[in-house]
């Protein structure tokens, strides 16, 4: 697995029980339920980009709690995300997620990780997916109701496939709003987080840089505030890409700092950042 802060993670934590997860789209979601330590640990190990430890420990779970088997699944797609490997873990563990799913809140949870990983990867050039992203996020509109937990994941993925498959922003922007008012309502800081930076990045598209701006830095200030490391220099670097100089170049610096203190992850972000010289 790529270098992380402090490397591997092994936390001590031995509660009993079932690990508490009180949304289908548990990972999703910025907030840890409860105070259940495990779900404690399996956050702080995903912010810092440890998903496969983190996956480990649901996994004694996950065999017989579709919810548990869901995140675990969505765990491991995230890291494909960010790392561009994990790919079978990832469909192993979508296909168990599938299989274990009876309601249609687990089902449309399920199947919007499967178009999530299809349409990962989509956008990193590995298998062209796209009409099954775009498939399995139907199905899952279908089976989640308006009111659904999961139902903002679900937009906010309905708008990255609009932007960046379809290349359609003005399909993509009522998605990201919709994904937002929707993670506002319900509290998922992370969530906002993301609808925040595309937001944002559509603003920039179309030359509205102070909104642009507004809408970086609320991205950067979740992720800093939430301790989510992993997610800080993609935001600092879209940030840099709304900011003058020389407050642009200072954020880059800071982005690349902190991508190599994370072993090189997100990959796709090392053609983003200045290749100056390792301190």
């Amino acid at each position: 697995m790529p270098a992380a802060v402090g490397g591997r993670h092994n936390p001590t934590s031995t509660a009993v029980g079932k690990p508490a997860v009180t949304t289908s789209a548990a990972v999703g979601r910025s907030v840890v339920p409860g105070d259940d330590p495990r779900q404690i640990a399996v956050w702080r190990l995903r912010s810092r980009g440890c998903w496969e430890d983190a996956a480990a420990l649901l996994a004694p779970y996950a065999a017989e709690d579709a919810a548990i088997a869901v995140q675990r699944a969505a765990l491991l797609v995230e890291r494909c995300l960010f790392t561009e490997a994990g790919w079978a873990d990832a469909e192993d563990a979508l296909r168990a997620a599938e299989a274990l799913a009876a309601s249609d809140d687990e089902r449309g949870a399920a199947a919007c990780e499967r178009g999530h990983l299809a349409y990962a990867a989509t956008v990193l050039g590995v298998r062209d997916r796209a009409d099954e992203a775009r498939a399995a996020l139907g199905r899952a509109a279908a089976l989640l109701a308006p009111t659904a937990p999961g139902r903002p994941l679900l937009d906010f993925r309905r708008g990255l496939i609009a932007e960046h498959l379809a290349d359609s922003p003005e399909a993509a922007l009522p998605a990201y709003r919709r994904a937002h008012a929707g993670a506002t309502a319900q509290g998922d800081l992370l969530l906002c987080s993301f609808t925040w930076r595309h937001l944002a990045g559509l603003a920039l598209r179309d030359g509205e840089l102070a909104e642009a701006r507004h809408g970086f830095t609320e991205s950067l200030r979740i992720r800093e505030e939430l301790g989510y490391l992993i997610g800080t220099a993609p935001a600092l670097a879209a940030l840099a890409g709304a900011e003058p100089e020389p407050e642009a170049t200072r954020l880059r610096i800071e982005a690349t700092r902190l991508f190599r203190l994370l072993g090189g992850l997100p990959t796709w972000l090392a053609d983003q950042l200045p290749q100056t010289p390792a301190a």
